[in-house]
């Protein structure tokens, strides 16, 4: 069998909104609809081509349940023959089905998919779980909290929240850290909104769905033009008495979609379609699920190794912000310069939109790269019970 090359060769995203704020009268289905049909538009391709649809969401019951991904197909005015199936992979799902995606192409199991990514968090509510103080979800069996019990060597698995203070002490990070990191994650996300970096990834949108000329949205909601700093300091901690967590150096609980077209790149060429990047590498690991973020470590690793690559070659790095704590750990263990890691901000300033992050981040860093002139990007993604995903893109 041939070399197959899989390629990026159409990417964007919805603004992301807050939790209750300018995109909650979206229907994710519709969301994600609309976030297809303008990639699909803008790459100008025969829609007839595309072989599946790949879709990451996280919280996949009410709205979001029954195969999300091909109601979505539908919501978009592709043609019925186009296939779509739902993953979850938690705060991964975006870019794994990215992963997946190339993965078909490189196999030559397909010619054309979408990957992409959607969430709700303002329709489709978070289980308890995931909320502070709450005990955990019935997802968790007898035997595997007999496994991580209280009294096991490896102590009791707890939500992620509690996690990131067993991650703050472990790797040496303070307060002051968390809450210089997240402030910079809101002017570096400021200042590339103000700089019109994100404008052309954008899916075009309007306060109201069904009105075309109502307000359109045309920022990220949850980016702060300035951050108070003191008053940042006093925050009280979300998950521990004595911790350093707060609402503000955590992810925002938003809502957006994104969407990427990925290609054979022969395929590309021939149907008139511009190659915009490849993939190097495609990861996925799994670590200490009591930690839950350590993985990226270990994906990152494989990533490199896998390219021949290594940290130091690396032109941008994405790592996604579910805890300011995360980057900082990752730049701690790899020695990233600052000028290298989130360049336009994070989850932090931009919002977590669970299942869309990873396909928003891919799309940023891609335009980044081109705009940056830069040819290297490294991004990477922690997720709930202690998996990972990390991918290396080389801009073409």
């Amino acid at each position: 069998m041939a070399y197959r090359e899989a390629v990026i060769v159409g990417a964007v995203r919805t603004p992301v909104g807050r939790r209750g704020g300018i995109l909650r009268q979206w229907h994710p289905v519709d969301l994600l609809g609309q976030t297809l049909r303008t990639l699909v538009d803008r790459a100008g391709v025969d829609e007839t081509l595309i072989d599946d649809v790949i879709a990451g969401c996280v919280l996949q019951n009410e709205e979001q349940g029954s195969n999300l991904g091909r109601h979505a197909v539908l919501a978009a005015g592709l043609p019925e023959s186009v296939p779509a199936v739902t993953v979850d992979r938690q705060c991964g799902s975006g870019q794994q089905a990215v992963s997946f995606a190339a993965q078909a192409i490189m196999a030559d199991c397909a010619d054309l998919v979408i990957a992409c990514g959607v969430e709700s968090m303002s329709r489709v509510p978070m289980p308890p779980a995931m909320t502070p103080g709450a005990p955990l979800g019935p997802q968790y069996s007898p035997r595997e909290l007999n496994r991580y019990s209280p009294d096991s060597d490896s102590g009791a698995l707890m939500a992620q929240g509690a996690s990131s203070e067993l991650m703050n002490t472990r790797f040496g990070l303070t307060r002051a850290e968390l809450d210089d990191f997240s402030a910079r994650s809101h002017e570096r996300a400021w200042a590339a909104t103000q700089d019109g970096r994100f404008t052309s990834q954008l899916v075009p949108l309007t306060v109201d769905p069904a009105d075309p000329a109502s307000e359109p949205i045309t920022v990220d909601e949850g980016i702060r033009p300035s951050i108070d700093r003191e008053k940042m300091s006093t925050l009280r901690t979300v998950f521990a008495e004595d911790g350093m967590t707060t609402a503000a150096n955590s992810s925002q609980i938003s809502d957006g979609a994104a969407a990427l077209l990925i290609a054979d790149r022969d395929f590309a060429e021939r149907h008139g379609l511009v190659p915009r990047a490849r993939f190097r590498a495609l990861s996925v690991a799994a670590a200490d699920p009591v930690i839950q973020f350590t993985a990226i470590l270990d994906a990152t690793d494989k990533a490199l190794k896998r390219s021949g690559l290594a940290v130091d070659d690396i032109d941008l790095f994405e790592v996604n912000e579910a805890f300011a704590g995360v980057p900082l750990m990752f730049q701690k263990h790899f020695g990233i310069p600052d000028d290298k890691l989130n360049v336009n901000g994070g989850s932090v300033a931009i919002g977590h939109p669970l299942g869309s992050t990873g396909a928003r981040m891919l799309t940023d860093l891609v335009f980044e790269l081109e705009r940056s002139s830069k040819t290297l990007g490294l991004q990477t993604i922690c997720e709930a019970a202690g998996t990972a995903n990390a991918t290396i893109i080389e801009r073409i």
